[in-house]
C-alpha cells in the first residue's frame, strides 16, 4: 500500500471528526519554488502542529489537506546516521526533580530505553532527558509520538500514541505521492485547468507541487559527534530529485556555517533563520560576536544574500512587541527585498498565549484568537511567506488578504 493511502486510511476518520473542518480550495499562485510568488507562500510549521502532534506523517498530511505550500520537518540523526523529523534531538526533557517538562515521544515512559537516559549540552545548555542520536531507527520506531505543549492543546492529546516517528525520507515519499496524487487529478480533468491552490498553468505539466521546508538541528553540535547533517541531507533531497535552483525546496538554519557548506554542496534555495535574540551557535563556538540583529541589518543581509536566497525571521525582527502589543514595525522586509532576499515570518500560531494582545479574544490562553488579523498586519509589509501551526486558518487568512488586493 503507498504511503500517502496507509497515512490517509490510518488518521482519516479520527482527524476528520475531530476538527470537522473543510478543506480549503482557495486560490493562489506562485513559481515552482515559490522565491517569486505572487500569493504568499504558506509553510506548515511542523506539519499541521496546531491539530494533530507535530513532526508525524498525519500532520504533514493534513496540512497538505488544508491548503499548505511546503512542509515543514525539523531535522536530527539517529545512532545509525538516519535523518529524523523531530522539534529537538531530545524526544524527552525531564526537570531537575525527573518530572517530565516536554515530552515529544513516549520514551520517558517505556522502561526498556531508562538506562538511556543522560544529560548532555546542546549549543551550551545542559538538557537531561532521551536523544535521537543514542537510539538506532529501529528502537526510534518502537516510540510513538506525543503532543508537544498539551497544557496549551489538550485537544490534540487525543491523538497520543497513535503516529510514529517519522524518517526524512517518509516526508519525502508522503509529498512525492501527494504531488503525484495532484497531477493525476488534474489528467482527469478534475481542475478547472486555469490553475488553482494545486497548480499555476493549464494542463497537469504545469501543476505547482507541494514543497519541503527542512531545518537542520544543531548542526554544530551534530557535527562534533562527527555525525554532520548536510551530507545525508543532500543526498536524500538528490535521491528525490531536489537538485536545481527552481526545486520546490529551501533548506533553513539557524547557523551560517552549515548555510555556508550547503551551498557548496547544492543549488537548492537556502534560507537563513534569524531569531529574536542571541546569536547563530556556531558564531558562539567561533567567537564571532556578531548577533542576529546584526545580520538583520543592511550590512548583515547583503552577507546573507551571498550564501542564501531568504531569511526566515523571527516576527519580533518585522514588528517588534511594545507591552505586549504590536509596535511601529521595522525596515527588515523592506531592507531583505532590497539585497534580494525573500522574507518568510515565523511563528504565526492562533492561541491567545501565542498572539499579540491585539489579538487576543480572551484572556484563556489556550483559546483560539484572531490569527487573520496577526497574519494581515505582516503581509501589509510585504512578508513573502509565513510558518503557521494553523494551516487550514493561515490559508484563509492569506487568501481574505490577496482577494482584497
Amino acid at each position: 500500500m503507498k504511503l500517502l493511502r496507509l497515512v490517509q486510511t490510518v488518521t482519516a476518520a479520527a482527524v476528520a471528526a475531530a476538527l470537522a473542518l473543510p478543506m480549503s480550495a482557495s486560490a493562489h499562485d506562485a513559481d515552482a519554488t515559490g522565491v517569486r510568488a505572487r500569493s504568499p507562500l504558506l509553510i506548515a510549521h511542523r506539519g499541521a502542529s496546531g491539530y494533530v502532534p507535530e513532526h508525524t506523517l498525519a500532520a504533514y498530511w493534513l496540512a497538505i489537506e488544508q491548503g499548505a505550500d511546503y512542509v515543514e520537518p525539523d531535522l536530527v540523526l539517529t545512532k545509525d546516521g538516519v535523518l529524523v523529523a523531530r522539534h529537538e534531538n531530545a524526544i524527552a526533557i525531564l526537570h531537575p526533580d525527573g518530572s517530565v517538562r516536554e515530552a515529544t515521544t513516549d520514551v520517558a515512559e517505556r522502561p526498556e530505553f531508562a538506562s538511556r537516559k543522560t544529560t548532555k549540552t546542546i549549543d551550551g545548555v545542559a538538557i537531561t532527558g532521551w536523544f535521537t542520536e543514542d537510539f538506532t531507527l529501529a528502537e526510534l520506531k518502537t516510540l510513538r509520538a506525543r503532543e508537544r505543549i498539551p497544557q496549551i492543546r489538550a485537544a490534540n492529546t487525543r491523538f497520543n500514541d497513535m503516529f510514529e516517528i517519522p524518517t526524512f525520507e517518509e516526508v519525502l515519499q508522503l509529498v512525492q505521492q501527494a504531488n503525484e496524487r495532484r497531477r493525476e487529478a488534474a489528467r482527469d480533468g478534475k481542475g478547472d485547468g486555469k490553475g488553482d491552490r494545486h497548480g499555476h498553468g493549464h494542463g497537469h505539466d504545469r501543476v505547482r507541487p507541494i514543497g519541503v521546508y527542512p531545518e537542520t538541528k544543531h548542526p554544530s553540535y551534530f557535527a562534533g559527534l562527527g555525525k554532520p547533517l548536510e551530507e545525508p541531507l543532500v543526498r536524500m533531497l538528490d535521491r528525490y530529485g531536489y537538485r536545481g535552483a527552481d526545486a520546490p525546496v529551501f533548506i533553513q538554519s539557524f547557523e551560517v556555517g552549515n548555510l555556508r557548506k550547503l551551498k557548496r554542496m547544492t543549488r537548492v534555495p537556502l534560507v537563513q533563520l534569524l531569531n529574536g535574540s542571541g546569536q547563530p551557535y556556531d558564531f558562539t563556538l567561533s567567537g564571532d560576536r556578531r548577533t542576529y540583529a546584526d545580520l538583520a541589518k543592511p550590512a548583515g543581509l547583503a552577507e546573507i544574500s551571498s550564501y542564501a536566497q531568504g531569511i526566515g525571521a523571527n516576527t519580533s525582527l518585522m514588528i517588534p512587541l511594545v507591552a505586549g502589543r504590536l509596535g511601529a514595525p521595522t525596515t527588515l522586509v523592506k531592507d531583505a527585498h532590497a539585497a534580494g532576499l525573500v522574507v518568510h515570518g515565523w511563528t504565526f500560531r492562533a492561541e491567545n498565549v501565542f498572539l499579540p494582545d491585539d489579538f487576543d479574544s480572551s484572556a484563556d490562553p489556550a483559546a483560539l484568537g484572531n490569527l487573520a488579523g496577526q497574519i494581515e498586519a505582516f503581509l501589509k509589509l510585504g512578508m513573502d511567506g509565513l510558518f503557521s501551526d494553523q494551516s487550514f486558518l493561515a490559508r484563509k487568512a492569506i487568501d481574505q488578504y490577496v482577494g482584497k488586493r
